[in-house]
């Protein structure tokens, strides 16, 4: 499979204990969705490599996971920071009116004052928060994904509708006007 065919679940964040177990960063909103994985894939290079799971521990603060074969410190060493994957047929279904990031990519954003304006790019956490990236007159705009901004995702029709504050568009294309 394509790495496209694949949504990033987190990292292998660091070693825990001496018999070869992870701590797992869960970049999701429900980690107890993830808690019967029985196989993920780790990024190692261009290739998805599939990692059979021994054990998994979801916690609040602090998940564990132990993969087959991985059963020393020493072993984990080449896989700490390594993106965790899991196959887009693995996601958790939602409800009409919610959305994974992965969706809109390509979706055309219609803003209610100035009609359609261009394309969804990416989607990416600053730390703050989330932003959409879109292409806009050959400039890349980025708009805080919140719901007073983007208040609506049609998937139906591929549309985000946005509402977006006075002078946002003019901060990335005030050079133009020189």
């Amino acid at each position: 499979m394509a790495k496209t065919e694949y949504f990033e679940l987190g990292t292998l964040s660091k070693p825990h204990g001496l018999k070869g177990a992870f701590h797992l960063y869960l970049d999701v909103d429900d980690p107890y969705e993830y808690e019967d994985l029985d196989a993920i894939f780790l990024q190692q290079g261009n290739e998805m490599v599939p990692y059979f799971v021994e054990d998994i521990q979801i916690r609040d603060n602090l998940n564990l996971i132990t993969l087959e074969g991985i059963n020393s410190l020493d072993a984990t060493k080449d896989l700490v920071g390594l993106k965790v994957f899991l196959p887009l047929s693995a996601l958790p279904k939602l409800k009409d009116d919610q959305y994974y990031y992965h969706e809109v990519i390509g979706y055309q954003v219609i803003d209610s004052n100035l009609g359609t304006l261009g394309t969804v790019k990416e989607i990416y956490s600053t730390g703050a928060q989330d932003v959409l990236v879109m292409n806009y007159q050959n400039h890349e705009v980025l708009i805080p994904l919140i719901d007073t901004i983007i208040p609506k995702v049609d998937k139906k029709n591929q549309t985000v509708h946005s509402i977006l504050p006075d002078g946002l568009l003019e901060v990335y294309t005030e050079n133009d006007a020189d």
